[in-house]
């Protein structure tokens, strides 16, 4: 099986992973192309996801409102998230379709709330949820390097920064 790491853009590597081990995440034989799974290692949960470009390594996190998208529909490199019906290339890093809600897309153009074909038209009534979809910005994908080492898929995570040690309690 020839399985290869996909290009992104280098601008949206995920910080803290330039020079980072890479740790070993899943075999290879698990993650055939056109699937997704998710790894978790500590509170970071890591989208893999075998694409015609090779594999990613993502946040398994929508970049609209951080749900999972590992539950979510995958076709080809576009991924869609299971809350809103946003869809997002996992190839280029940029949304396909703007989340229902609406608001700011990555470049700070603002999209009003939608509604899925077959549904009814949705409204927005004023007020703070009116206001906070307004300001809610749709990111871009962050991706972590990824290697094909024998039969493991190896990506590099950032460091857990360590709590600095506390002085000693003097007795009482």
């Amino acid at each position: 099986m020839d399985v290869r790491s996909a290009p992104f853009p280098l601008e949206l590597t995920v910080p803290g992973t330039a020079g980072a081990d890479f740790d070993p995440l899943l075999p290879v034989a698990e993650l055939p192309q056109g699937t997704m799974r998710r790894v978790t290692r500590g509170d970071l949960d890591v989208l893999l996801v075998h694409t015609p470009n090779g594999v990613v390594a993502v946040e398994d996190r929508c970049p609209h409102m951080s749900a999972p998208l590992s539950i979510g529909q995958l076709d080809g490199c576009v991924v869609a998230c299971p809350l809103h019906d946003g869809r997002f290339d996992l190839c280029s890093g940029d949304p396909v379709q703007m989340p229902t809600t609406g608001g700011l897309d990555p470049d700070g153009r603002y999209f009003p709330p939608w509604s899925p074909a077959g549904r009814e038209p949705k409204t927005d009534p004023p007020g703070l949820k009116a206001e906070a979809r307004r300001l809610t910005r749709v990111r871009r994908f962050r991706y972590f390097p990824v290697r094909i080492a024998g039969e493991r898929i190896e990506v590099a995570l950032p460091a857990v920064p360590q709590a600095p040690a506390l002085p000693p309690v003097p007795p009482a």
